[in-house]
């Protein structure tokens, strides 16, 4: 099975730049940012079975990576 690439600038190339400088200078993109990429390691650990897990554990990471990526959207954004 082929797994998705969600790492952020995979998700937003055209922000790639914006996502350097907030990184560096916004300490809650900072940590958000974090937390999104340690929650694409962990599904993509799940999704290889690397970390055998239920379905419903899954999706509640799934969707948490989700919310957390709509956040992040938001301040590249503004």
């Amino acid at each position: 099975m082929s797994i998705e690439r969600h790492d952020l600038v995979h998700e937003f190339p055209e922000f790639r730049e914006r996502i350097r400088e907030l990184k560096a200078s916004d300490a809650h993109f900072s940590k958000l940012f974090d937390e999104y990429d340690e929650l694409t390691r962990e599904v993509r650990l799940m999704e290889e079975e690397v970390h055998p897990t239920s379905t419903g554990t899954e999706e509640t990471f799934k969707l948490r990576r989700v919310h957390l990526k709509d956040q992040l959207y938001a301040m590249l954004r503004a």
